[in-house]
């Protein structure tokens, strides 16, 4: 497993990365959890979607299988904001027929001693927790048929 997250990157920013990745890695499964920060600078959401399309079609012209994590954003943002951003991953899930794992951080959110003073991150006494919340979804997704 690689973890080729970089904190602070945008959907755009992970897009430019990708194709390095996955020449390098050569990855059979790709997580996708992409587009937070994008939501956070309030970016159009169908400019995110464009981007996490492009990511979806990269991955799989690489003979790799995307995994697809929803992103919410916070309540500040606004209902009709965070309804279209938040559409868009049960979208691309059904267009491309791939799995989407629910957001890993609304467990993290209801323990205050889990977060960054931001209120936003997760610091790292949630580390543990995370990495259980991931392995207990992921493996079933990835080893059905190994």
């Amino acid at each position: 497993m690689v973890n080729a997250s970089i904190s602070g990157d945008t959907s755009q920013q992970g897009l430019a990365r990708l194709p390095a990745l996955l020449k390098q890695h050569q990855p059979r499964w790709v997580l996708v959890e992409l587009g937070g920060n994008d939501g956070l600078r309030g970016f159009p959401p169908q400019q995110t979607e464009r981007t996490l399309r492009t990511i979806i079609k990269d991955i799989k012209a690489a003979n790799a299988e995307p995994l697809l994590m929803q992103i919410h954003l916070p309540a500040n943002y606004g209902r009709r904001y965070n309804e279209a951003f938040g559409a868009i991953y049960p979208a691309l899930a059904k267009e491309f027929a791939i799995p989407l794992l629910p957001f890993f951080m609304e467990e993290v959110y209801l323990k205050p001693q889990w977060m960054q003073d931001d209120g936003i991150h997760p610091n790292r006494d949630a580390q543990p927790f995370i990495a259980d919340w991931m392995a207990k979804r992921l493996a079933p997704l990835v080893n059905h048929d190994s």
